[in-house]
């Protein structure tokens, strides 16, 4: 199963995501059944590391998003991945119009995984102060875990399957 975190230029919010991910499967051990990755709508960002903000608020959380390059959703994710997850609206939008016929079913709303937090918006917290960034890992720690529990019986039939 592969993942991909949708939000504008793969800088903050889904950079993020995919490290809280990345650490979560791995925790739950799902790190070599499960691939995640993110990419922005925009490509003003193609290259660079994740906002220094969210990497220092990811790692004193235990998460390094240093190796993480901002990349711009490509028409390929739309068969490579099993969903496409946008942080908010906008980006949920611009996924469902990007993505070919019978492929729309692959865009979600990451935060409907969420179990504490209701909200349908993980806010961009690019033009804010530090607690934004914080409040953006709690919303991601919250909706991946919630996210782990709905994919894991598909991922476990998956793997019945392969044996």
């Amino acid at each position: 199963m592969k993942i991909l975190f949708v939000c504008t230029g793969n800088i903050c919010r889904s950079p993020t995501a995919e490290g809280v991910a990345r650490r979560w499967l791995v925790m739950a051990g799902l790190g070599e059944l499960v691939g995640v990755d993110s990419a922005g709508i925009q490509g003003y960002h193609v290259g660079e590391a994740p906002d220094p903000r969210s990497q220092s608020a990811a790692l004193r959380r235990g998460y390094d998003l240093s190796r993480l390059r901002a990349r711009k959703v490509e028409p390929k994710d739309f068969e490579e991945f099993d969903l496409l997850l946008a942080m908010d609206r906008d980006h949920f939008q611009y996924l469902r119009d990007k993505a070919p016929e019978g492929k729309r079913h692959k865009v979600r709303m990451f935060m409907s995984y969420a179990r504490m937090v209701r909200r349908d918006d993980v806010p961009d917290p690019y033009y804010g102060g530090a607690t934004g960034f914080d409040a953006v890992l709690d919303m991601c720690e919250d909706a991946v875990q919630g996210l782990i529990d709905e994919i894991l019986p598909e991922v476990n039939r998956r793997r019945q399957s392969v044996s």
